[in-house]
This record gives structure tokens, sequence and C-alpha cells, in this order.
């Protein structure tokens, strides 16, 4: 407004310079507002590289997974069933024993000395019933003769069966006392390894004492515990019926490389956690070589079969947004296009698309936070197809 009053109030050599000047000012204007544009339309021409693999169709180890723990298959606290002091210890620490095989010798003289007291009084009661025997012959062979009351021979015959008693009762004495020597020698009841011994030679124990003298934990074979999810039950249960299950177990080593095992499916809790919706599983594995241990924590998989003719593409392609999980194809024209599917599982570093893909499609692996439906790309590499 100002301009235009300025422009009428002069000369008419001034209103043509002015009006020069404003169509200076447009076109510069519209210059700077259309190059921004041009340089978006420019970049959106741009294609973007990406790397690319094929959706296959292939067979598929059906396999659950799961991080488990590793179980003694028995354990034994080995405590002393007779009172008495350590005289020797015949194992290391940490030693595998068998069963059978001598651990502890605890003082067996005070059990030799009964056992020694009770086959004396054996001795004298034979004697007492050899005596009762021959009364009881002699004044049955009266009574038959009349020349006794039976009130006088019913003497006689309880005199015999007390004396019987007496040395059934010896007998037992001497069972006992015999016991308590064997059990003076502590052995192994099981195979497996010893743990710290908690009591020490010349230490005074008590039967059955509330602290062990020693821990043993069978080591072959050897339980894994895990747990899977309830959804796989079914299967679990329909492969336990028609035949042994494997599982691999997978632990780290002592110079951090993988350790190997394998074992077959043992057992099936009946019941399914409320809390997590898993099922309990157990393993049972040889372990010869003693490589799982008691308490370690390894990784478990069950096979549970195959799954034939699956759609399978690498992990890293399968994307997850508002609508759920998506992936990017490249189409005949090069150019990206969305595509919504269905995960039926993970397999390692492959996932198993349910729905969506029908196999053959190219499948961006990388690149695809750049890429928009519609998008131009240029292949830069073609990954490995999924193994």
């Amino acid at each position: 407004m100002m301009l235009a009053r300025l422009l009428r109030s002069a000369g008419p050599c001034a209103q043509v310079g002015g009006t020069l000047l404003c169509l200076s000012l447009v076109t510069a204007c519209s210059a700077e507002k259309s190059a921004p544009a041009g340089k978006l339309t420019k970049l959106s021409q741009q294609s973007v590289p990406v790397v690319v693999t094929d959706a296959v169709r292939k067979t598929i180890p059906m396999r659950v997974e799961g991080i488990g723990n590793v179980e003694s298959l028995a354990t034994v606290a080995v405590k002393s069933r007779v009172d008495g002091q350590i005289v020797k210890v015949r194992f290391q620490d940490g030693a595998d024993v068998t069963e059978g095989q001598v651990l502890f010798e605890i003082d067996s003289r005070p059990g030799v000395a009964q056992q020694q007291q009770a086959v004396a009084k054996l001795a004298s009661d034979m004697a007492q019933l050899s005596r009762a025997r021959e009364q009881d012959t002699r004044y049955q062979d009266l009574l038959q003769k009349k020349f006794i009351s039976a009130d006088a021979y019913e003497q006689y015959k309880a005199n015999l069966d007390s004396a019987k008693a007496n040395v059934e009762a010896d007998r037992a004495a001497i069972e006992n006392a015999r016991l308590q020597v064997e059990y003076a020698t502590i052995r192994a009841p099981i195979s497996g390894r010893v743990g710290k011994v908690m009591i020490q030679r010349g230490n005074l124990v008590k039967a059955n004492d509330t602290v062990s003298l020693v821990t043993i934990n069978q080591l072959s074979p050897i339980y894994v515990n895990f747990a899977a999810s309830e959804q796989y039950l079914p299967q679990i249960r329909a492969a336990m019926q028609a035949g042994p299950s494997a599982v691999d177990i997978t632990s780290t080593g002592g110079d951090g490389q993988p350790v190997h095992a394998s074992g077959k499916l043992a057992f099936i809790d009946n019941t399914v956690d409320t809390t997590t919706g898993t099922i309990r599983l157990r393993a049972s594995v040889e372990n010869k070589d003693a490589l799982l241990w008691p308490g370690q924590f390894v990784h478990a998989t069950l096979t549970l079969g195959e799954q034939r003719n699956a759609v399978v593409v690498p992990s890293e392609a399968v994307q997850l947004g508002p609508k759920g999980s998506y992936v990017f194809l490249i189409d005949e024209a090069a150019k990206a296009q969305l595509r919504e599917v269905v995960v039926d599982r993970t397999a390692g570093g492959d996932t198993l698309i349910a729905k969506g893909l029908n196999g053959g499609e190219k499948i961006v692996v990388d690149g695809q936070s750049r890429l928009l439906p519609g998008t131009a790309v240029t292949i830069k590499a073609a990954a490995k197809a999924s193994s």
C-alpha cells in the first residue's frame, strides 16, 4: 500500500521504475520458493541402496528352545548311622567315587565289644535252653504216666519257651552288634562325585546328625530341566508318545567355546504354570564326559519334527509396525513395496512366515529405515539365501 501511494505521487518516470522494481521482487521470491521444491523432487527420485535376499520354501525342523538348568539324577547327603569318632577319611575332596567304596571309618571297638558280649550271652542262654529241653522231655513222660499233674508240667513247658525266646533275643542282639560294627565303615551309596568333607578325621559324630559328612552328586546320567510355552504342549505330547524326542544341550565351556551334549525328553510336568504360561520339561543326558554340572544354566533345544514347504526369510528382514509385522519387497520396477505378514515362529536366525509371502519374492534385509512404499532402490548386494 505504501509503495503504491508513493508511485502515484511521483512522476511518470518514477512510476515506471517502481513497476520494474516490483516485478524484480516478485520474480526473486518466486525463484526462491521454487528452488527447494525442485531440490525435493530431485531427492525423491534418488534410489536407496539396499541388501536383498529371496524368500524361500524349504523343510524346517520344529524346535522348542528354552533356558534350563542341570540337576543331578541323585544327590545323597552321607551321614553316620552310629555314634563314634572318625578315625580315617579314605577319599579326597571332589573325587569321583563308585558305589560301595569306603569313604569314612569310625572307631568300631565299642561295637565289637557289644558283639562279643552278645555272643557270650547267647552261649549262656543256649545252655539254659538245653537244660529246659531235657526237663520238658522228662516231665512229659511223667505226665503221660500220671506221676505229675498237668499244672506242674506247664511250668516246665513255660521254662522251655522262655529259654527259646532268650536265645532268639541273643541272636538279634548279635546281629544288631554286627550291624553297628558294619556301620562304622561308611561306604558310598551311589557312584558320583563328592564335594567337600564337612567333618574331618578326629571329630566325634552322632547317628543321623543334622550335618552330613559329605554330599555325593550323580553326574552320569544327569537331568536338564527347562520350560516351553504351553502352546507347544500338544505337539510335545504327541512327539513323546511317538518315540524318544531329541534334546540338544548347549553350554559355555571354560575357554568360552560352546559345549554340546545330546539327550532325550524324559518327563513332561502334569501342570501348566499359570504365572508364566509354560510347561516344565526334563531331558535325560548321558553326560559320560561330565560336561554338564549340577546347577549349571544351559540352552536346551527340543526337536519335535519337521515342517515341510515352509516360507522362510532372515529374521532381520521382518519389521514391526503399528499393524503388526511387515517386510519390504522389491518389485520388477526396482521399487520397494510394503507387505504385511503373519509370523509363525523363529528358528535360529530364520523367521517362518505363515501368511503374506509365497516364496521367491525379493526381500530387503538391510536398508529398510530409508524406505517408503514406492521408493526406488538400488541393490548394492544380495544376501545369501536363508539356510
